[in-house]
């Protein structure tokens, strides 16, 4: 079991850890609809209340906090933590949202697409052009779920484009550290995809039926392995925060595998790197609601717009 430091306990299902330049976390708690802050020592402040379900988040051009909202969770509580169920009964839609992190005001830019309303955002990474790559898992209701989607989106509002259909519950998302290679983990198959990138928001795609949605599987692994968020190493790893086994799953770009065991929450849920050398992993392990930190072996892909 690798050794790890509890940063911050008692948040309400924490995911989208970015690690901020002056040394704290910044994280979404999606049962409390906010966006958080979390000191070094733990203290945990609230920058802005988002509504909804607050899932991925990331720093934009501009130094505002971009949040991919999925609209809401029902929740289910027992002895061990929180978890989310359903979509929740006051649920109304996904949207993008824009966080002022001076003022905590919160902006919408996008509540659908070209073709469809935004089901249920989960994760978003930005490019160096200024515009930004999210997923769209969907919704899941009592007897049936939506199917999934990717977008490409620009920070200012001005466009939004469908970019692949259908993906099978879209999670995570990150860029190679060439930014050329965009990677999906699909939560329910367990599966990592890569969709090569010939210009911003354009992919070069890959014919059915060896992809049905024109990204290239890089691996998929067996056993009950959910993936979840995930963070690019320098090494242009994905590095998959891995559900109900929980862990990191480290994915090569070639679809070689590794995994690391985080045991006492089977949730979760996201990783970042950060620190003065990228070198510091810090892991959601949302169930039981706790910040954790751990040092990696591979220092952490720099993020655009988020400078160390």
């Amino acid at each position: 079991m690798p050794e790890y430091r509890e940063i911050a306990a008692g948040l309400r299902f924490p995911e989208g850890p970015i690690a901020m330049p002056d040394g704290s976390i910044l994280l979404v708690e999606i049962e409390r609809g906010t966006l958080s802050r979390v000191q070094p020592d733990g203290r945990v402040e609230v920058v802005a209340e988002t509504g909804g379900g607050p899932n991925g988040a990331a720093i934009g051009p501009d130094g505002a906090c971009y949040i991919c909202n999925n609209g809401g969770f029902a929740w289910h509580r027992d002895g061990g933590g929180m978890r989310p169920t359903t979509q929740s009964r006051d649920y109304k839609g996904g949207s993008i949202q824009r966080v002022d992190l001076k003022t905590g005001r919160v902006e919408t830019l996008y509540t659908k697409g070209p073709n469809h309303k935004l089901n249920g955002p989960n994760d978003l990474v930005f490019d160096a052009h200024g515009g930004f790559y999210f997923t769209d898992l969907g919704k899941r209701r009592e007897r049936e779920m939506d199917q999934g989607c990717l977008y490409y989106a620009k920070a200012d509002g001005s466009l939004i484009k469908e970019i692949a259909f259908p993906l099978m519950t879209p999670n995570g998302c990150g860029l190679s550290p060439d930014g050329r290679v965009l990677y999906v983990a699909e939560t329910q198959t367990g599966r990592v995809w890569a969709f090569d990138i010939v210009a911003p928001g354009e992919i070069r795609k890959h014919p059915w039926p060896l992809s049905p949605s024109g990204g290239r599987l890089v691996a998929g692994v067996g056993g009950y392995y959910l993936f979840d968020s995930m963070a690019v190493d320098a090494h242009g790893n994905v590095c998959v925060a891995t559900l109900f086994n929980p862990g990191i799953t480290v994915v090569s770009p070639a679809g070689a595998s590794r995994y690391i065991a985080i045991p006492g929450d089977p949730y979760c849920t996201n990783i970042c790197f950060g620190g003065a050398d990228l070198r510091t992993a810090y892991i959601t392990l949302s169930m039981t609601g706790r910040l954790i930190a751990m040092p990696w072996d591979v220092p952490g892909a720099k993020l655009n717009y988020l400078n160390h």
